[in-house]
């Protein structure tokens, strides 16, 4: 007794979810259209496609599900039982794709579209704000959406692609990544006003080598700048506390627990003096990160070229 072979692939049970998904997607637009007309060549009109085209494609989806979806009597059609079923469950999902298409080109379009967008905490009272609001005096209907973290934090979203742009500091120096200098900031050695050290205006670091230090947690790019800076000026920083945010380590300074490599703040903070730091480099470069090959949208090339107009001017005088 000859056997017969079904010219139809058969799914191993392992692969099933992942293959039935490619072999659907490409057909639930076409089923819906029947469905809907209850008509062959009347869905084929409207989808541009052959008849025989659309009819091997029903007779291939019923195959693949195992299911027959549809009742025949000539081009005419009406759905079974498990059709019906099946249908419900198409139209929301082509709603979805629908309204994931035009989410995507909403946020592409030129005048209205969206730039996620990093940046670092000590940036987000001033720099940030004033920088969004030049840009909008040009472009008033694109829309933000704004991330405040840490350096290796906003790296790995761009990397994930949940960030367009980030502000960072230091520079990234990753084959994956594209980084440029758009200016520089100053740091202050930050103490109490009652400190030692507090009448004077301009201090070396390494006088400070004694001194308990409250610092940034590691992983955050101040932190690897205070280090670094105080190995230059040949001593490692006693650290007593470690935070998260700048102007908590201010409110700490101005506790009497220590002091700080800080940047300047957005106001100044009662209880602490700000001292210059000489005899070294006492700087952070703040640059533009993105990642590399990744295609910008409208908007987003826009913001991109509107922060490398700003070199030089990046931050608040």
């Amino acid at each position: 007794m000859a056997h017969q072979h079904s010219s139809q692939p058969r799914l191993s049970p392992s692969s099933y979810e992942e293959d039935i998904t490619h072999l659907l997607a490409p057909r639930l637009a076409y089923f819906e259209a029947v469905a809907r007309h209850e008509h062959v060549t009347r869905a084929a009109h409207e989808l541009a496609v052959p008849q025989s085209t659309l009819s091997r494609a029903m007779v291939r989806l019923e195959a693949d599900l195992g299911v027959a979806l549809f009742a025949r009597k000539g081009r005419t059609v009406s759905l079974t039982p498990a059709g019906r079923t099946f249908l419900t469950t198409v139209e929301r999902a082509l709603a979805e794709v629908e309204r994931a298409a035009d989410s995507v080109r909403a946020d592409a379009d030129p005048a209205t579209g969206k730039v996620a967008f990093g940046f670092l905490h000590t940036m987000g009272s001033e720099t940030v704000p004033a920088l969004i609001r030049a840009f909008r005096a040009d472009h008033p209907g694109v829309r933000f959406q704004l991330v405040q973290n840490y350096g290796e934090a906003m790296l790995e979203r761009l990397r994930a692609g949940t960030l367009d742009l980030c502000l960072t500091s230091p520079l990234p120096d990753a084959p994956d990544l594209v980084a440029r200098r758009l200016d520089e900031q100053r740091l202050r050695l930050v103490v109490p006003d009652d400190h030692r050290l507090a009448t004077r205006k301009r201090v070396r670091l390494s006088e400070a080598a004694d001194e308990t230090f409250v610092t940034l947690e590691p992983g955050y790019g101040l932190r690897r700048i205070t280090d670094d800076l105080c190995t230059e000026a040949g001593f490692k920083p006693r650290i007593a506390f470690e935070g998260e945010e700048a102007e908590t380590l201010r409110g700490l300074v101005a506790a009497g627990l220590g002091v700080a490599l800080l940047p300047p703040p957005a106001v100044a903070r009662p209880g602490v003096v700000e001292l210059s730091v000489t005899g070294q480099r006492a700087v952070r470069e703040i640059g533009v990160a993105w990642l590399d090959g990744h295609p910008d949208t409208p908007p987003v090339a826009a913001f991109k070229e509107f922060l490398l107009s700003r070199r030089g001017h990046l931050l608040p005088d």
